[in-house]
């Protein structure tokens, strides 16, 4: 079995006013949300409205919830999605074959790299002093019980292997080559991109997969 590194498990999210600011987004009066963004605690994400070009802020759990769960506190995690099994995996197959793609905005993510034999995090920003606008999905689940409707969302990750920088994080696996080691990264979406992630078709989302450029990326490990 390939090993299966760590991912994202928490970030910094962008505040409403950065996000109405770089994504045009009109308020909308959202609850508030906490900066750092851990696993199942609420957070933002942005969606286009019914396939338009118009954009809204949500603000929803880390962690997406499927259709089928019967409580929204689920036994397993469903904050990160590995981009290649999400045509196939239960939690994540009907978000992506609706289009229900987001955008996360975070200031900065955290991701550990073993390289010193210890775990250091390290802290990665875009170098324009930009948002990240991470790949996503989301799904909105009525409970059963109450008729409550829960918004909720997942980060996309994907192999890294090849990546230059990313490659260098999670504890790497003694037993398998450098190149097989299936470390993951989050996806960016670039903003000229916005359009073809959130309303384009299948095959068009799937060419803005990809780990974050070395350009657009400033990484430094955490004290």
């Amino acid at each position: 079995m390939r090993y299966r590194g760590f991912m994202c498990n928490r970030y910094v999210s962008a505040d409403e006013a950065a996000i109405e600011r770089f994504w045009h987004i009109g308020r909308h009066n959202q609850p508030r949300w906490a900066a750092d963004i851990f696993p199942r605690v609420p957070g933002p994400f942005i969606r286009s409205v019914r396939g338009t070009s118009e954009l809204e802020l949500v603000v929803g759990q880390w962690g997406l919830i499927p259709f089928f769960a019967r409580t929204p506190v689920l036994k397993y995690s469903t904050n990160n999605a590995r981009f290649e099994e999400i045509s196939e995996k239960a939690s994540y197959k009907q978000s992506w074959a609706r289009g229900r793609r987001c955008i996360i905005p975070a200031w900065s993510f955290d991701e550990p790299c073993w390289e010193t034999g210890r775990n250091v995090w390290w802290r990665f920003q875009r170098a324009d002093d930009a948002p990240w606008g991470l790949a996503g999905l989301w799904n909105a689940w009525t409970d059963p019980e109450t008729g409550e409707i829960i918004e909720s969302y997942t980060m996309l990750t994907v192999n890294a292997d090849a990546h230059p920088l990313m490659s260098r994080m999670h504890k790497p696996d003694p037993k398998l080559p450098a190149d097989q080691q299936d470390k993951r990264s989050v996806v960016a979406i670039e903003f000229a991109d916005l359009s073809k992630w959130l309303t384009g078709t299948q095959a068009e989302a799937a060419t803005l997969v990809r780990p974050p450029s070395m350009e657009c990326t400033a990484a430094t490990p955490m004290s």
